[in-house]
């Protein structure tokens, strides 16, 4: 072995051997461990797959089956520098191709692949946040926004000159949180502790202050004192979860706090900071600059389901944030609102780790989110069992989203009546709203619920909208004569994303490149997802290459019930929906594709061609097809 070789072999040696060591060898914290070591010696090498089978005594399979799962985790050599640039619709709007594009041609490397030196490579992502700031990239999974060509010339110069990511210069990454309104959460100025405190008075004498002689995680039997006071204010709030499916929280909480617990386990909450959904940030802005809040709310959740350790699954393109975070927890320890002894009552103990996530969509969705803090593949499971009573470790477990557990905080503070009496009467409380697109002002907006899209439009400075999607493409597209609904439970549910789309845009690329998020984001678990929203994308792409038909919009239509019946989550669920929303409100977009009446095969010979003819730098018409459908050339 050469001495470049051995000092690399010491390098992937001492990078595996910090890793395991500070994650306790710990099993359910491979993922941890794969990205850590990633982040020292650039990918996961077969010496690294070795060296963390022999330490976890786990399966290779294993080990390179979770490697292999995650976008973000590299089994081949992808450069000292990998580059991602996030590419969907609102990146598109904003100009990432052609920035991309200028990229690669100043460091002399192809899309999608590493430069013959080794040292950079350029690809795609999906949504990584920053769709009020675009367009963004990931270095190194480090977020750059605002992208100009200026600040691409001026990447290319860091990267050629090898530059380490750490001497770059600091206004690259700054990341701003653009709050447009506040409100409740967005204007909360919560001092640590403060809603702990409210919630043993709220509890009674008798509440917390049992747990001198009570473990927090027995509680009380009597009554609505201690955490069943807590849940009763979170029932008597309203509140649902803000994730999206608007599950009632206390009925959550309620169903965790009374599952059984064997000997030796314990109860977890969890924290879903995994906000994949194209158009969404609101999370991001959260965990910035109200950090405290969320895991303030947290830990008002473990007292009232009686949990002793939490997690905080933070979505890897928010890696930036992770050093702040842990920041935080440990202020929150020292300050003694966190870890053992809470408020200094003895057996009141509950702390939190973050567990960063590796680029894989279907990772917000509950159960695949557990696996995935597991260790293991991100995979969502068969249900029931629910994870309330069989969730991290077959234990019972509470997830719920950032939003949630901020306004859980607000709500043990000011009680639930208070809550309660802002929103509707189906949607108490406020939403906070992420919005981008075609408008002067993207950013956050919180408002109670029953605010009207028309409003957000006019906040927000939109102009000659077209179409709005609410709660991103698995949610829903509205017309302009819509635009009187409301944003609440009774009428438009939502995540938090509002993307804005004016007269300029076509609706049917919208649709198309939204379909092919969800085909690039399906786990591949299941077939009907697996396969379906791969014929999807095949159909739309069909559509934009002029094939299109009527045989398409019924093959649309099959597999739209195909993946609505059989697939096993919520992502092969609504991968359909962006079609079925632009077919019905925009058919003019779809028409404009239907060059042909009766079927037409998607295989295009003169187009298979195209790369043929670069090569060769020819594109006269003899090197040329002429068919009925590519008319005189392509």
């Amino acid at each position: 072995m050469s001495g470049k070789n051995r000092e690399v072999a010491g390098a992937v040696a001492a990078a595996v051997a910090a890793s395991v060591a500070r994650w306790r060898r710990d099993p359910t914290a491979l993922l941890q461990m794969l990205r850590e070591v990633q982040e020292s010696v650039d990918w996961i090498s077969p010496e690294v797959i070795h060296l963390l089978t022999d330490e976890l005594h786990l399966p290779r399979s294993k080990i390179e089956g979770v490697a292999g799962f995650y976008s973000f985790l590299y089994t081949r050599p992808h450069g000292r520098y990998r580059v991602l640039f996030a590419d969907n619709i609102i990146e598109r709007m904003q100009g990432c191709v052609a920035l991309m594009e200028r990229m690669c041609s100043s460091l002399w490397v192809e899309p999608g692949k590493v430069s013959e030196d080794g040292l950079v490579s350029v690809g795609t992502t999906s949504c990584i946040g920053m769709g009020d700031q675009g367009p963004a990239l990931l270095v190194n999974n480090f977020v750059i926004p605002r992208l100009t060509e200026a600040r691409i010339d001026t990447l290319c110069e860091l990267i050629r000159a090898e530059v380490p990511l750490e001497a770059w210069p600091p206004e690259l990454f700054m990341v701003e949180d653009n709050i447009r309104q506040t409100g409740i959460l967005l204007d909360s100025e919560l001092a640590p502790g403060d809603a702990l405190r409210a919630a043993r008075a709220r509890a009674g004498h008798d509440g917390l202050e049992a747990s001198n002689t009570r473990s927090w995680r027995e509680g009380l039997p009597s009554g609505l004192l201690g955490p069943a006071a807590v849940i009763d204010e979170i029932r008597r709030s309203g509140l649902r979860g803000r994730g999206g499916a608007g599950f009632s929280t206390a009925l959550k909480w309620d169903a965790c706090r009374n599952a059984a617990v064997s000997e030796g386990r314990e109860k977890i909450v969890v924290c879903n900071a995994d906000e994949g959904e194209p158009g969404t940030f609101k999370d991001r802005v959260l965990l910035a600059r109200h950090a405290d809040l969320v895991i303030e709310g947290m830990t008002i959740a473990a007292y009232a389901v009686g949990a002793t350790r939490g997690f905080i699954y933070l979505r890897g393109e928010y890696r930036y944030l992770l050093d702040a975070l842990n920041g935080v927890l440990a202020r929150r320890r020292e300050a003694g609102v966190l870890g053992r002894g809470i408020l200094g009552i003895a057996g009141a103990d509950f702390d939190i780790e973050i567990h960063l996530g590796a680029g894989a969509y279907v990772c917000g969705e509950e159960s695949a989110l557990i696996e995935s803090l597991e260790g293991k593949r991100g995979t969502p499971r068969n249900r029931p069992p629910f994870p309330v009573t069989n969730g991290y470790l077959d234990q019972p477990t509470i997830v719920n989203n950032v939003e949630t557990f901020a306004a859980a905080a607000l709500i043990a503070l000011n009680g639930g009546d208070w809550y309660a009496g802002i929103g509707t009467r189906q949607s108490a409380g406020t939403k906070i709203l992420s919005v981008s697109g075609d408008c002067e002002r993207p950013g956050i907006y919180e408002y109670p619920f029953g605010v009207s899209v028309r409003q957000v439009l006019d906040d927000c400075g939109a102009r000659a909208t077209q179409a709005v999607q609410v709660s991103g493409p698995s949610g829903i597209c509205i017309a302009p004569a819509e635009f009187d609904r409301v944003i609440g439970f009774e009428d438009i549910p939502t995540a938090g994303a509002f993307t804005i789309f004016d007269n300029s845009r076509d609706m049917f690329e919208v649709a198309r490149i939204y379909v092919h998020f969800f085909q690039h984001e399906s786990c591949g678990f299941c077939t009907p997802c697996r396969v379906g929203t791969s014929l999807l994308r095949n159909l739309m792409d069909k559509l934009h290459n002029g094939h299109g038909s009527p045989y398409d919009f019924a093959e649309i239509e099959k597999l739209n019930q195909l993946l609505q019946s059989m697939s096993h989550c919520g992502l092969g669920h609504t991968a359909c929906n962006p079609v079925l929303d632009t077919i019905a409100r925009f058919r003019p977009a779809y028409d404009r594709r239907m060059e042909h009446d009766d079927f037409s095969p998607a295989f295009d010979l003169d187009r298979a061609l195209a790369p043929a003819r670069q090569m060769t730098g020819r594109d006269d018409a003899a090197a040329h097809i002429i068919t009925e459908s590519s008319g005189e050339g392509a």
